[in-house]
Order: C-alpha cells, then sequence, then structure tokens
C-alpha cells in the first residue's frame, strides 16, 4: 500500500494540488492513491520528491535508508479503532530498524495536557513499542472505560489490580480492582520507550 494520501495529510496538500504539481489529472492522482492502478517509475519518483521522501518510503517499504524505520507521531488513541487505521496522524519519527527485532511494533503519540508533568510536557513525542501487558512502574498507553487512551505510569498490585499515577502531584491516581480491568475495561496499548523533546522549535 503506497503512501500518498498520508503524505499529503501531513502536509495538507490537497489532491488536485499534488496533481498540478506533478503535472498528471486529479483523478490520475486518484486512481494512484487507491492503487487501482500503477504510475510509471518515474512519476513516482517526482511524488516522493515532492515530500521529501525515499521511493521505497512511498511505495510501502518501511525501511528509510539502510538504518531506520518511520512511525507514525498520533494526536490521539481513540479506543475501538486499531492503530493502523487511526487517521489523527500528525508528524512521522525515525526509529532504528533494530527495535523491531523479533516482530516488535511502535508508534509515537504526541502528549497532551500537563497531568504527565514535569516529565513530558505538552508537544513532547513519547515512542511506544505496541504491548497489551507492562512492568509494574512502566509509563503506558491505558485505555479506561472506552475513552482515548492516557498516558500514565501503571502500577501493578499482587491482588490484581492496578493503579495509573500522573507525574503531576496536582492529579490524583485511580486504581481499579481485577473486575473493574475486566468490566469497565482497563487496558494497555503500549509501553513508553524514548521521550523525544524539540527545544524552541528546534529540531
Amino acid at each position: 500500500m503506497n503512501r500518498i494520501k498520508d503524505l499529503r495529510r501531513i502536509h495538507n496538500v490537497k489532491q488536485s494540488e499534488l496533481a498540478a504539481a506533478i503535472n498528471v489529472s486529479t483523478a490520475a492522482m486518484s486512481g494512484y492513491e487507491t492503487e487501482r492502478f500503477q504510475a510509471d517509475i518515474d512519476t513516482y519518483k517526482q511524488i516522493a520528491d515532492f515530500f521529501g521522501v525515499t521511493l521505497d518510503y512511498l511505495l510501502g517499504n518501511e525501511t528509510v535508508g539502510t538504518n531506520g524505520i518511520r512511525i507514525p507521531v498520533l494526536g490521539s488513541v481513540p479506543a475501538g479503532i486499531p492503530l493502523e487505521a487511526i487517521e489523527d496522524i500528525l508528524d512521522w519519527e525515525e526509529i532504528p530498524s533494530t527495535m523491531c527485532a523479533g516482530g516488535r511494533e511502535y508508534f509515537a503519540l504526541q502528549v497532551r495536557g500537563d497531568s504527565m508533568w514535569p516529565d513530558y510536557l505538552p508537544g513532547d513525542v513519547v515512542v511506544i513499542r505496541k504491548s497489551p501487558t507492562c512492568e509494574s512502574g512502566d509509563v503506558c498507553v491505558v485505555y479506561v472505560n472506552g475513552d482515548d487512551a492516557t498516558l500514565k505510569q501503571v502500577k501493578l498490585h499482587e491482588d490484581g489490580s492496578l493503579s495509573i499515577h500522573p507525574k503531576n502531584q496536582q492529579y490524583a491516581p485511580r486504581t481499579f480492582s481485577r473486575q473493574e480491568i475486566l468490566e469497565l475495561p482497563v487496558s494497555i496499548a503500549g509501553v513508553v520507550v524514548e521521550l523525544r523533546r524539540k527545544i524552541n522549535g528546534g529540531g
């Protein structure tokens, strides 16, 4: 599956604008996006150059160069929607391909709100390993009661309960019994493995 539509959305480029930039019809561009038909390789190269990505990346090869893989930065993680289907993509981050050994998968999330201040600030990007489980003390993306996932530190207890803890002491932790975990439910989308922060808007 090519990434033309994803790249347009990230860069806020209309289909007609991209078509005009590479001198093809909007109908043709629509066909390339949906893969109803294929463009010639030179056309794909023009599209890749327009967005500043490699041809392999544009055509669905996850690797970027030889050392990295691009993962989407999501603005939110709504419950009930597979991560690969979420359309709220804000940007892309690159991680070393070695991180994906053993079939591990990742996504990134932009931090919102101040519940994890001062460790995690609004606008920070956290790299998350997809996982339905965690170790006690991990910072995780957690679903509670079918809501959008929230970023919190998770502590597991011997009786099967768990609690989610904000870093900001103005917010109270919440504890869920084993029964509440099953019935609400409470579940984990992934574990934070890296924090990325831009200073003064820089890269």
